[in-house]
């Protein structure tokens, strides 16, 4: 599904990715693990192509990733850690508008399949302005899940959430049985309960574990954070 080949990136002589190869398959729900300024949204932009790739290549579902090539664009939805709503706007209104972005009719019932799958269509007529941070970030998780993309990439999609809405965001993606994910995600306890890898990112290397090897490699068994 992702397939990431000998990619360098850099910025000016600082060396960010240091040929990174790594794969992640079909329905792997794989958390992007390392310190702050370890270079994961440099990964995250490159997987994006917000980031031209200096060396090496990067594909999606088979198809290369380039400026020319726009075909692995229909495969990928992505989340960002701050996800711009319109505050005087409904829930529904906001899933609407962004549904009108990318497509000239609306899917009614796909839109209240996923604001039901996130528990959000009993506040469907709530201004957004109004919910809160849990409420926000499933709404925004709803918006990406519309797109029907084969594979998400979320970025830190529980940052800032009380236990309970993170609780409530770590059941959604539980549920998506279907999708391909890569998490970027600091709290190992999350990575536990939903994912079945890690990509650990350190020193502009990154190396590709099963949680388990990854736990007893770096002796965080028994951490919760």
């Amino acid at each position: 599904m992702i397939t990431v080949s000998g990619l360098n990136q850099s910025f000016g002589k600082k060396i960010i990715l240091e040929n990174i190869n790594i794969e992640i398959h079909k329905n792997e729900i794989c958390a992007l693990v390392g310190r702050n300024g370890a270079g994961k949204s440099t990964f995250i932009n490159s997987l994006l192509g917000l980031l031209p790739v200096k060396q090496g290549s990067i594909s999606i579902n088979g198809v290369q990733v380039t400026n020319k090539n726009h075909e692995w664009k229909k495969a990928i939805a992505y989340l960002p850690e701050k996800f711009q709503l319109y505050p005087m706007l409904t829930g529904m209104e906001n899933i609407t508008f962004f549904a009108e972005a990318v497509s000239k009719t609306v899917d009614q019932e796909r839109m209240e399949n996923v604001l039901k799958s996130v528990s959000l269509w009993d506040d469907r007529d709530v201004q957004v302005k109004k919910y809160s941070k849990g409420m926000l970030q499933r709404l925004g998780l709803a918006i990406t899940l519309y797109q029907d993309s084969s594979i998400l990439i979320l970025d830190e999609p529980t940052s800032g959430i009380d236990p309970m809405g993170r609780k409530e965001i770590l059941e959604v993606l539980k549920s998506l049985h279907d999708k391909t994910i890569l998490l970027s995600s600091h709290h190992l306890d999350e990575i536990k309960q939903v994912c079945t890898h890690v990509a650990f990112l350190n020193n502009g290397k990154m190396e590709k574990y099963t949680v388990e090897e990854f736990l007893q490699t770096h002796n965080l068994g028994g951490i919760e954070s």
